[in-house]
């Protein structure tokens, strides 16, 4: 048996095409348990027959059936919390995008002193824990009269979701050449010009891959949703935590909202795989 160069290369490397094949076949199946196993079960859970139940020790239900889906989709308090949970995260993605675009720009071309220190108190939101920011921030909402409204959830959801998008559109406006700036200024445009014609058209994609993992991270928050607008303010994941937190757990039910709840998600993912480039989302979250 003769190896040729390359094969010497490996091996004299401690490493062959085996061992990467190895490699990303105990990655694919660790991935595949750590998120396949538990969908799969929710999804046998769903589809769980009420008549016949499903109890230790049977692995798999003993019938299947769709009556739980059925009333899911029927149940106009999950319907109600579909779109409440939709129009919250657009609310949020718009609001944090025209908040994030002066703080993006400063961090990405202007020179100032404690820029680190600025950055580093953008992530404060991603660093504590979400149940803290809720409850000191539900504290002033408080007295703003903020609490179980729409409004109150936009806005505390809003300081979560911000160090997203400011990351991300920071990388991508820092791709922009200092001199479309400097000759956009010299012929009189100001700031709004400037964010209008130069800043929004070439930033486009840090908008959308901020967009996206915005409006993710509104769609599936729970803690400060809940904090600031339960019980009046029903979204998707607040729902979720009634049929897995209350008295009463009900996993069907569960389950069905589960699924629910990821589907737009998938949908959000599939759409950022098709339009964005893979260093656009890469150099954000490498920020993060």
């Amino acid at each position: 048996m003769t190896l040729d160069l390359s094969d010497t290369r490996r091996v004299r490397d401690g490493f062959t095409a085996d061992d990467g094949r190895w490699i990303t076949l105990g990655l694919g199946a660790a991935l595949a348990i750590v998120l396949g196993l538990p969908l799969i079960v929710a999804l046998l859970w769903s589809f769980m027959d009420p008549a016949t139940g499903w109890f230790a020790p049977d692995i798999l239900p003993p019938s299947l059936a769709t009556d739980h889906w059925r009333d899911a989709t029927t149940n106009p308090a999950i319907a109600k919390a579909l779109c409440l949970s939709i129009g919250i995260g657009v609310a949020v993605t718009l609001l944090t995008a025209v908040l994030a675009l002066p703080t993006a720009y400063a961090l990405a071309k202007l020179p100032f002193r404690m820029k680190r220190a600025v950055e580093l108190f953008i992530l404060a939101p991603l660093i504590v824990p979400g149940i803290i920011v809720a409850v000191g921030i539900g504290t002033m909402f408080f007295r703003l009269d903020l609490v179980y409204t729409v409004p109150g959830v936009i806005l505390v959801q809003t300081v979560g979701t911000l160090p997203f998008m400011v990351r991300v559109l920071t990388a991508t406006i820092e791709s922009i050449p200092n001199d479309v700036i400097a000759a956009a200024r010299s012929l009189g445009a100001g700031p709004l010009s400037l964010a209008r014609h130069i800043l929004v058209p070439l930033a486009w994609p840090g908008f959308i891959a901020g967009g996206l993992l915005t409006f993710v991270a509104s769609f599936e928050e729970f803690e400060k949703t809940f904090i600031i607008g339960a019980p009046f303010v029903q979204t998707l994941p607040v729902i979720l935590w009634t049929y897995l937190g209350g008295r009463v757990i009900v996993f069907p039910t569960a389950a069905v909202v589960t699924f629910i709840l990821l589907a737009p998600m998938l949908v959000v993912f599939f759409l950022a795989q098709r339009v964005l480039r893979d260093d656009v989302m890469a150099s954000g979250m490498g920020k993060l």
